[in-house]
């Protein structure tokens, strides 16, 4: 076969690792195949591809994408795939991602360089949507299966997944049914061709029968490994969240560049401070620049001591810890308007080492330009030379350090490197002020601040302020002026309804806002049937996708009727629900959070720039980049670097970062190495069966992938 390296030596070597034998007898062999760690992307621009190469891209995992939409791709020949290096056998591609299990025309010679490429060098292949059929290992659905909507399915990981590549879950993958109106999901369900070597790991019940039928499962054949998906999706829902990480391991065999964890902290702000309330009448709020001066009454909501109790008691039933982001003055006026007194105060300094502490400044001023605002909305002001007015670098300064000195005398356990500013002022924001405050980076230097909390909706890249690296927080859509779910409610329907309906028209202004509304909700119970699933959706969305920002809310949310808890606990059930107790939900301090996004990005800049390679050879991985950038890999429990373990424990693996000058090497333990293939149904090895026909019986034809609606 062209390009197909084929000696008695190289073949001993393969031999020795996919019987499972010491790594060490096979790396001693100079015909043991080098296999470099990057994955093979074929694309044909659909959602499934996308979104595998999508999760590649988040955790760091080197990969190379040919589209064939492009008449100037490569070609894959055995040249493409492999070649040799220093003596030895090179693939170039740990896994071989296609759109289905064969993209390709009739009679393809792209297609047989790859079956034999996977075959010399046992290199696994996912199909990322493909129709169920004997190709596949799959019978085809008119045969006692099912092709259709699976929208609000309950697939379930079977045993077989559970010990295998999707350990990680407890057991059920729920598919999404967000709308009545729009198709979400489609998949084929169906059972093994009789013969074929197929080990469904994700299944659900066929309709009308009492057998399940593969959404995702293995087939071996003809001494290749097929992952074989018959479901499609995008790079967002839920259900290819909840399985991206198999995905991944079952195609790297555990052993990638790039690490995925997932995260959720939430940051509350205003603490100690009061939040102005929504006026239901007037449709702003009263005491903010939302309304006109002087226009309502202002009725503030701040917590109580029994608010904190309530508090305290969650994050221990939990197992959870809050960030406060406070502001010292908040205290300081309630003691001048109460004879001395803030129980508030007093509870929370009590219970201080309960929660993690962030500098919100001592009166939450607005650090931005001068606002004008005589005027709604309001506008920069200018000074007489027309330029706008900036507040000054030492008021910036006076509003941190001043909120640090009474932090350190309540006793709170601060970290100096962290700021969160009011309302993110003196970054830009748009339309009024396009850029920073000229003063604030030079601010945030006098005072020594590292990390800078940004609003994501605004500002999401992380970026560098004067000395400081921002950290983009997710706000949630529960709002500081609220702190009653009909509130709540009022508020939300005036920004999400038309015009003619009493709102704000935002959605006519702006209609790919994806929280409009068709009617106005109810303000008894459109809080907890319709913003409360939708706040958990879109926070637990986030929590899947390896996605480390923070979310924040406002400490009003914690008062009254403490209307945060159903969404923070929502995603936490929801969380619980879905994860096997060896991947918990990471709950990271802000600092943390900045360096693993410096970190990413510092990387990902690296690989995007071809300067980090990485490859095996038996039980040695050894992965090159460049000085000062740190290396972040995923490998098998028991990897060792120098003697010592390598990583964290997560999801069954362990993952982490290390900086290393030179060459970074671990050494896999003997547990992965390539299992021995599995005996088919008959006693014939599978690597060496047969596919099944391929002939397509009369009166089937087989259908275009159906594409979901985002």
């Amino acid at each position: 076969m062209k390009g197909t390296i084929r000696t008695a030596a190289f073949t001993a070597g393969v031999l020795i690792a996919s019987l499972g034998l010491p790594a060490g007898a096979a790396h001693a062999d100079p015909a043991t195949p080098r296999i470099d760690l990057r994955v093979l992307v074929v694309s044909d621009g659909g959602p499934a591809t996308d979104a595998i190469a999508a999760e590649l891209d988040t955790a760091g995992t080197p990969y190379t994408e040919v589209d064939l939409r492009q008449s100037g791709r490569p070609v894959i020949d055995a040249g493409f795939l492999a070649d040799t290096v220093e003596g030895r056998p090179r693939a170039k591609f740990q896994a071989v991602v296609l759109p289905n299990d064969n993209p390709f025309a009739a009679d393809s010679a792209e297609m047989a360089a790859l079956a034999a490429y996977e075959q010399t060098y046992a290199i696994p292949q996912v199909d990322a949507y493909t129709y169920a059929r004997p190709e596949a290992g799959l019978q085809y659905p008119v045969h006692g299966g099912y092709s259709g909507s699976v929208d609000g399915v309950p697939a379930e990981v079977t045993a077989a997944g559970r010990a295998g590549p999707f350990g990680y879950l407890d057991g059920a993958v729920p598919f999404e049914d967000n709308s009545p109106t729009v198709g979400e999901s489609y998949a084929y369900l169906s059972t093994a061709v009789a013969g074929a070597d197929f080990t469904p790991y994700v299944d659900a019940a066929i309709p009308g029968r009492t057998t399940r039928g593969s959404l995702v499962g293995e087939y071996r054949h003809d001494g290749r490994r097929e992952l074989v998906v018959t479901f499609v999706y995008n790079r967002y829902q839920q259900q290819f969240r909840l399985l991206a990480r198999g995905i991944v391991e079952w195609m790297t065999g555990g052993v990638h560049l790039g690490a995925s964890r997932n995260y959720f902290a939430v940051h509350v702000d205003d603490v100690f401070a009061a939040d102005d309330r929504w006026d239901t009448e007037l449709n702003c709020t009263p005491g903010d620049v939302d309304c006109a001066q002087g226009e309502g009454v202002p009725r503030p909501i701040r917590m109580t001591p029994a608010d904190v109790d309530h508090t305290t008691a969650w994050q221990t039933r939990r197992n959870f810890t809050l960030d406060l982001a406070y502001n010292g003055a908040g205290s300081v006026d309630h003691r001048e308007d109460n004879d001395g007194a803030d129980p508030l105060a007093d509870k929370l300094v009590g219970d201080r080492g309960r929660f993690r502490w962030i500098n919100h400044t001592y009166t939450h001023a607005f650090l931005g330009c001068r606002q004008d605002v005589t005027v709604v909305p309001w506008k920069c002001a200018t000074g007489p030379d027309g330029r706008t007015a900036w507040v000054g670098r030492t008021e910036i300064s006076d509003e941190i350090a001043k909120n640090r000195v009474w932090g350190r005398a309540a006793g709170l356990p601060l970290d100096d490197d962290e700021l969160v500013t009011g309302e993110h002022s003196g970054l830009k924001l748009l339309p009024q002020q396009p850029t920073d405050n000229p003063n604030l980076a030079t601010a945030l230097a006098d005072n020594g601040v590292k990390w800078l909390a940004s609003d994501n909706s605004r500002d999401p890249e992380q970026r560098r302020v004067g000395p400081a690296e921002t950290v983009s927080r997710y706000p949630m859509n529960v709002f500081y002026n609220a702190g009653r779910a009909a509130e709540q409610v009022d508020e939300y329907n005036w920004i999400y309804t038309s015009r003619a309906q009493g709102g704000s028209g935002i959605c006519e202004d702006h209609p790919d806002t994806s929280t409009c509304l068709s009617s106005p909700l109810s303000t008894t119970t459109g809080y907890t049937d319709h913003i409360v699933p939708l706040e958990t959706r879109i926070a637990l969305g986030h929590v899947l996708s390896n996605d480390p920002k923070p979310h924040f809310i406002h400490q009003s949310n914690l008062a009254e009727e403490r209307i945060a808890y159903p969404v923070l606990d929502g995603v936490l059930d929801g969380y619980a629900d879905l994860f096997a107790a060896d991947t918990p939900v990471v709950n990271a301090p802000m600092k943390d959070i900045g360096v693993e996004l410096r970190r990413r990005a510092a990387w990902r800049t690296a690989v995007a720039a071809g300067k980090v390679s990485a490859h095996r050879i038996g039980d040695t991985v050894t992965v090159e980049a460049p000085d000062g950038v740190a290396t972040t890999a995923t490998m098998p429990a028991g990897t060792t670097r120098a003697g010592a373990g390598f990583g964290d424990a997560y999801a069954g693996q362990v993952s982490g970062w290390v900086t290393a000058a030179g060459p970074l090497t671990l050494t896999l333990p003997s547990s992965a190495a390539p299992l021995a293939a599995p005996v088919g149904v008959d006693g014939e090895a599978a690597s060496t069966r047969t596919a099944p026909p391929t002939r397509v019986p009369a009166g089937v034809t087989e259908q275009v992938p159906y594409t979901p609606e985002r």
